[in-house]
């Protein structure tokens, strides 16, 4: 019984002084004053990490409003103004710059031999206030298309 006894005290003897080495290894130093400072320094960090996340969220809001009313979709669509009399040609011309909205404008270009004349019209949700050509109308329906494909 008494050799069951200094056996088991062995036992516990050797648990402790694992236990012990274990905690040293732990507290990496000689007082519970170093986990404190770890834990401190972790809590630190994730103050930071915090921060670092909400302004990221803020800048990447930001970049999504910015996004939406840049150009986002341009077309072009040439055309030949007069063709029953064989001036101009192919080279005129209605482009489209729109956002995701369907805001911006069309500009257009009518060709021919004695001139050229610009248009531009303002476009909001790709409608105009001012009257259309077919070509300038194509032209939207074409941007409209690309945005909804693009989604």
């Amino acid at each position: 019984m008494i050799y069951a006894l200094l056996g088991f005290i062995i036992i516990l003897l050797i648990w402790i002084i694992r236990l012990e080495i274990r905690l040293k290894k732990l507290l990496m130093g000689k007082s519970g004053k170093t986990l404190e400072d770890s834990i401190g320094a972790m809590k630190e960090g994730l103050n930071d990490y915090e921060k670092f996340k909400m302004n990221s969220i803020e800048y990447w809001k930001n970049i999504e409003n910015r996004l939406k009313r840049s150009i986002q979709a341009v077309e072009t669509v040439r055309f030949n103004p007069f063709k029953g009399t064989g001036s101009g040609g192919n080279q005129s011309f209605s482009t489209t710059l729109l956002n995701e909205k369907g805001d911006g404008v069309v500009i257009s270009s009518l060709y021919s031999r004695e001139h050229i004349s610009i248009f531009s019209k303002p476009i909001k949700k790709f409608g105009s206030e001012f009257e259309m050509s077919t070509e300038e109308k194509d032209v939207i329906k074409q941007a409209k298309e690309n945005l909804s494909q693009g989604k």
